[in-house]
């Protein structure tokens, strides 16, 4: 399994339908195709668990498809909990959860980042955070990078250290 990514969401406001409908919104803004089976996962007494989306763009450069599967947990759902806060210098007083979680960003990051910067737009108090790294976008980096020539590595490097004000 690759690297996986996650939003980053205050925890009293997230919902797994708000989440829903920012998803289809974003993938509909950033020119993806979303495939919603309506497949969920329930506990064994009957509670929900998460259920799994499909998010899909050509690649504008080639024939190139890129796809990625994206998890859409309950709010119970300790796949939800999040302890990283200090280790990626997230000092805030809200609790965050983990939301949104992309199984595999490895030949993603065009869509990825598409994506992403759809999904900010709608929620700009909320992070991206690719679990291998140190660090967040915000939505102010995710700006600040759809300013600039696109870089295929983007989501590899820290962006305080490239993006000109990439500060939180």
């Amino acid at each position: 399994m690759g690297t996986s990514a996650v939003i980053l969401t205050k925890k009293d406001r997230y919902s797994p339908e708000k989440l829903l409908a920012d998803t289809i919104v974003a993938a509909f803004h950033s020119d993806s195709a979303l495939y919603f089976y309506n497949n969920k996962m329930y506990t064994n007494e009957g509670t929900f668990l998460y259920t799994t989306l499909n998010i899909n763009r050509k690649s504008d450069i080639g024939n190139n498809e890129s796809s990625l599967i994206f998890h859409i947990h309950s709010i119970s759902s300790p796949s939800t909990d999040f302890y990283y806060h200090e280790d990626l210098g997230l000092y805030t007083s809200e609790t965050l959860c983990q939301i949104g979680h992309i199984e595999d960003i490895y030949g993603n990051q065009e869509l990825i980042f598409h994506f992403i910067y759809e999904y900010l737009k709608l929620n700009p108090d909320d992070y991206f955070w690719i679990a291998d790294n140190d660090w967040v976008y915000s939505w102010e980096d995710i700006q600040e990078l759809k300013s600039l020539p696109y870089d295929p590595d983007w989501c590899y490097k820290n962006p305080k250290d490239w993006i000109p004000n990439g500060n939180r």
